[in-house]
C-alpha cells in the first residue's frame, strides 16, 4: 500500500497504535525502570544500551518536562537468524522498548513486531524464532507494569 494512500485511510494516532504495543502502569517510572535489568535477565535478552533521553535532551539545552528510558535488548540467536536471511531488518534492530511518563501513567511501550512477523513467515525456523522473541518480549513488558 503507497504511504499516501495509508496516511488518507487513517489518523496518524490510528498509524502509531497500529505500529506500536503500549501497556499502561499505575507504578512510578521509577519502579519500573529499576526492575529492567534483572527482567532482561530473566526472559533472556541482552540489554545492549539504556539512553535516559530527559538527561541527554536537557544536555543538549532542549529539556522535556517528562522522563523518558530507552532501552535497546537484543536475543543473538534471533538477530542472527535475522540479518542472515533479511538483513533489511537491521533497520529495526536491536529490540527497543521505550518506558516514558504520559497523563500520570507510565507507558511500557515496544514496536508492533506482529505486524511485519509475515515477512518471514516463509523460513519456518526463524518465523518461530521471531514469534517466540515477540511474545517474550510482551511477558517481560506484563511483568514490568506490576
Amino acid at each position: 500500500m503507497e504511504q499516501q494512500e495509508m496516511q488518507g485511510m487513517m489518523s496518524s494516532e490510528k498509524m502509531i497504535e497500529m505500529f506500536t504495543l503500549k501497556i499502561i502502569s499505575n507504578l512510578p517510572i521509577e519502579s519500573i525502570t529499576k526492575k529492567v535489568t534483572d527482567a532482561c535477565v530473566e526472559y533472556k535478552f541482552s540489554l545492549l544500551q539504556t539512553y535516559i533521553y530527559q538527561e541527554i535532551l536537557e544536555s543538549k539545552g532542549f529539556p522535556i518536562d517528562r522522563k523518558v528510558y530507552i532501552y535497546e535488548i537484543c536475543q543473538a540467536k534471533t538477530a542472527s537468524l535475522m540479518l542472515t536471511s533479511n538483513p533489511e531488518f537491521s533497520l529495526f534492530m536491536p529490540c527497543k522498548l521505550a518506558i516514558y511518563e504520559h497523563e500520570g501513567k507510565t507507558v511500557i511501550s515496544t514496536m508492533n513486531m506482529g505486524i511485519m512477523l509475515d515477512a518471514v513467515s516463509s523460513n519456518k525456523e526463524l518465523y518461530a524464532s521471531a514469534v517466540s522473541l515477540f511474545n517474550t518480549l510482551q511477558t517481560l513488558m506484563n511483568a514490568l507494569a506490576v
